[in-house]
């Protein structure tokens, strides 16, 4: 049978959602189908070409990056099985989350939780440990039931808790080092409603009441605004309905005029004329009214995010985070740093997955974001200092200079995810720069 995989010469350039990444691949390959890709990936070890697959190129890491084989998932998004009696849905790899959030709606089915954004590849999003927050409900990779994994010799597996148990407890987040993810077997339930509360509050009174503001919600977050002593908060539970959503003129102010279209113009002003920024902020911190509203899951967990930048994150112990907020903040004050974007605080429970962020311990998330073309090097650099003092994980797919000999500090299984690299990929097909790093030699 002659293949119909889309081949591109080596001619094309490669670059991630923000533009900090860019690469200059051998060969660009779209398999449509898992026999195609083991095929590619075969091919590109007798080539002696590394290969690495990539999504929507959200994350701001090089994790994706190579200069062998790139493998294109945009046409492995089939949705294989759904399956109600177990609870369950089969989707290939890039499948983009937004489209899967309205198939399984449509069906009467709802993911349990998800991050703020839903551009992202299923395979791309689970494999860097992308999540949103909550009390009692973890990341996207934590609801995997099964997946499907091309490995370094071209063959497939499959696994799952029962099926190569050691495989699964690694390759949710795999960072793309184990082999190339085909499908996933999500854990899903009926759809719900979710009524969104969300106002402002002083940044003294959300860290002197977040255990409480975290333990009474089932999902909490909250913002807060550099230069400022303000926040605004979110708090999801479920509800019994009826919907309510936002008016669509409100919905079209605070989101897309507030969140995106003006805040794209203050960031440009902030960049352009840094000694503006803490009077913006101020006034950035007001501009967001306290508003009610109740919708599909999937509306609510996900926001519309236009305005380009780079970020950082760190996972933090969950009782560390009022600490290292609290020096967060102080090292702003005291600095000539001038920051436009809010601080992105959530949540998440412990979960059992090797190199989670949230593995085997209850987490806090604080994620700072500069504008893109922003300096952010000093930044950046004094936060990590304070999210490593307090044994902070980072976010694989977000900006950071860890290595390896730290990481292993962080993560009690980390030999247990290089002794399985090195049984599935020792040649290193699917290494590169990135992963060296971060997972060593």
């Amino acid at each position: 049978m002659t293949s119909t995989t889309s081949t591109t010469s080596e001619t094309t350039t490669w670059r991630n959602w923000a533009g900090n990444v860019t690469v200059r691949p051998r060969r660009i390959v779209s398999p449509a189908s898992v026999d195609e890709l083991a095929a590619a990936v075969r091919q590109a070890a007798e080539d002696g070409l590394t290969a690495k697959a990539v999504g929507t190129g959200h994350s701001f890491t090089a994790v994706a990056a190579t200069d062998g084989l790139l493998i294109r998932p945009d046409r492995l998004t089939t949705v294989r099985a759904v399956d109600r009696a177990a609870g369950t849905v089969t989707v290939e790899a890039g499948l983009p989350l937004h489209r899967l959030n309205r198939l399984l709606d449509s069906a009467g089915l709802s993911l349990t939780n998800m991050g703020d954004i839903q551009q992202q590849t299923v395979a791309g999003a689970t494999s860097t440990g992308t999540h949103g927050t909550g009390r009692d409900s973890a990341s996207i990779a934590a609801q995997i039931k099964g997946l499907e994994l091309v490995l370094a010799d071209g063959s497939v597996l499959d696994c799952s808790a029962k099926r190569n148990p050691e495989v699964f407890a690694s390759a949710r987040v795999g960072l793309g080092a184990l082999g190339v993810v085909s499908a996933i077997t999500f854990g899903v339930e009926p759809s719900f409603l979710l009524t969104a509360r969300e106002e402002p509050m002083p940044f003294d009174t959300v860290l002197s009441t977040f255990d409480q503001l975290v333990a009474e919600n089932e999902h909490f977050e909250f913002y807060w605004f550099p230069h400022t002593d303000s926040c605004n908060t979110k708090r999801n539970n479920r509800s019994l309905g009826p919907a309510a959503p936002l008016h669509p003129v409100r919905g079209w102010l605070d989101d897309e005029l507030l969140s995106n279209g003006v805040f794209q113009a203050v960031c440009a002003l902030g960049k352009a004329v840094p000694s503006t920024i803490p009077a913006i902020a101020k006034v950035s911190s007001r501009a967001l009214s306290a508003r009610t509203y109740t919708d599909a899951a999937y509306k609510v967990f996900t926001s519309p995010r236009r305005v380009r930048f780079i970020e950082m994150e760190y996972a933090v112990p969950r009782a560390a985070a009022t600490s290292a907020l609290r020096e967060l903040k102080t090292m702003v004050e005291r600095s000539g740093l001038r920051i436009s974007f809010p601080v992105e605080v959530r949540v998440a429970p412990a979960d059992d997955i090797t190199l989670s962020t949230a593995s085997g311990r209850d987490t806090a998330y604080v994620a700072v974001h500069m504008y893109r073309g922003s300096r952010h090097q000093e930044y950046f650099t004094a936060v990590e200092r304070i999210m490593t003092a307090h044994q902070g994980r980072p976010h694989w797919g977000k900006l950071h200079s860890r290595d390896a000999e730290y990481l292993a500090r962080v993560y009690p299984r980390f030999g247990e995810f290089q002794a399985l690299r090195d049984r599935l990929d020792p040649q290193r097909l699917f290494a590169n720069d990135y992963l060296r790093r971060v997972l060593g030699e």
